[in-house]
Order: C-alpha cells, then sequence, then structure tokens
C-alpha cells in the first residue's frame, strides 16, 4: 500500500497547512493533508488529486516535488512526501479534517499536538530545506 503526504508553504515561505485528524489514526492530532494512491494511479497524480479533495488548492496554484519516501516494513506501506509553496492567495476548502496554517517555529516533535510519532518534526525539517524560489518552482 502507497500513501502521500503533502507539505504546502504559503507564499511567502513562513508557514505550512495542516489538517486536524476527526478520526484515527491519531484523532484529534495535527498532520498533513494526503492520502491514499489508488492502484494504477501515478503517485504525482495522487498527490495533486488529494490536495484538491482535502484542501481545494489545484495544480494551476502549486508546484508539487516529490522530495522523499518512507518506508514501513512493519506496517506493509510506503509514504510518499511531496512539497510546494503557492503561486497564488486560495481559499482553502475543507474537505473532512480542518484545515489551519501553523507557523515554521512550531514544536512539531510535540507528541500531545502533531500526529506520527514525531516523523513530523523530521519531514518539516527536510521540508524546509528544499530549494523552492517564489512561485513555487525550483531555483
Amino acid at each position: 500500500m502507497t500513501y502521500n503526504c503533502i507539505i504546502v508553504f504559503n507564499q511567502t515561505k513562513d508557514a505550512a497547512l495542516f489538517c486536524r485528524r476527526v478520526k484515527e489514526p491519531f484523532k484529534g492530532l495535527l498532520n498533513f493533508v494526503g492520502g491514499k494512491v489508488e492502484p494504477g494511479e501515478a503517485s504525482e497524480d495522487a498527490a495533486y488529486r488529494e490536495l484538491r479533495e482535502e484542501t481545494g488548492i489545484t495544480a494551476a496554484q502549486i508546484r508539487l516535488h516529490h522530495f522523499m519516501d518512507i518506508r514501513y516494513y512493519y506496517q506493509d506501506f510506503d509514504l510518499e512526501m511531496y512539497v510546494g509553496m503557492l503561486e497564488e492567495d486560495v481559499l482553502l476548502r475543507e474537505e473532512i479534517n480542518p484545515l489551519l496554517w501553523l507557523a515554521l517555529d512550531e514544536d512539531f516533535t510535540d507528541r500531545t499536538r502533531f500526529a506520527g510519532d514525531q516523523n513530523i518534526a523530521h519531514i518539516m525539517n527536510v521540508s524546509m530545506k528544499y530549494p523552492l524560489a517564489e512561485g513555487g518552482h525550483l531555483r
């Protein structure tokens, strides 16, 4: 099974988009948006589809970059990580989970607030170093 998580930075790259999970796993905790890659679906297509479904953000408003993968052998799934920066202001549209912007100086290691058994802190550190320029494109 393959899942994706999408790190969305605002236009000034000083905040990241999170959702508050309304169901298990990690009910009530903050997490990245994303979801399941359907059988036969290209990974990048799945990332854009999940982003559009969960937030209303379209491919015309952001360019996503596949920047890391995590393999969970015991649970038998892969997690594909994408990062992008908004190219314009967007009006977010919540599907199920409430959405919120968080400043990049948050304590992403706080297990009482964030899902992922502290993986979010590592993923945020790596994604903040990804070379995004204005407009969400590579430098």
